[in-house]
């Protein structure tokens, strides 16, 4: 059964179709929080989160978009909303920790870790979310802007300036 069948069953009240979609996407949308929050515990909260919304919004799917594109607006708006509810300060230590956890868990699973990575984690999240989105998943700008509720521009100005901040820590780095 296709994407769009299990969206169409998933709205007429399907829990099995529902269920499928839910599984199909899950690792996907973890691993996009994951790069984008760099903290495992909240990918992973904010995961459950957006899959709970999906189930209590599907009827709002419009199949505009990609059922993916649709649970990362969703979980881009729960992560934007969290980080605005705390209003916390960052805390460097803890997410060092968090970094080296990653970096670890990572290497003992044979998968890759970037130095493009070790430098997306110093940079704010409105900024490492763009191109993460641009560069990692091939969005469109304005896919982008649709995601995170901004313009067009905003997000062409946030990935390049944020590319170059990346090229230019990665120059330092080779300096080094």
């Amino acid at each position: 059964m296709d994407e769009k069948d299990l969206i169409r069953r998933a709205k007429k009240g399907d829990t099995l179709a529902l269920s499928k979609l839910l599984e199909q996407n899950y690792s996907f949308l973890v691993k996009y929080l994951m790069k984008v929050t760099l903290h495992p515990q909240i990918a992973e909260d904010l995961t459950q989160e957006t899959m709970m919304k999906c189930i209590e919004k599907i009827q709002l799917y419009n199949g505009k978009s990609k059922f993916s594109s649709w649970l990362i607006t969703i979980a881009t708006n729960l992560f934007i909303d969290q980080q605005r509810r705390k209003k916390r300060e960052k805390n460097w230590l803890e997410q060092e920790r968090a970094l080296r956890k990653m970096k670890w868990n990572a290497a003992n699973m044979n998968e890759e870790w970037t130095d493009v990575l070790d430098v997306l984690a110093h940079i704010n999240e409105e900024i490492r979310m763009p191109i993460v989105l641009k560069h990692y998943y091939g969005y469109s700008y304005e896919e982008i802007g649709k995601i995170m509720g901004i313009a067009e521009g905003t997000v062409k100005s946030r990935v390049s300036n944020g590319l170059k901040r990346v090229r230019k820590e990665l120059a330092e780095l080779e300096g080094v």
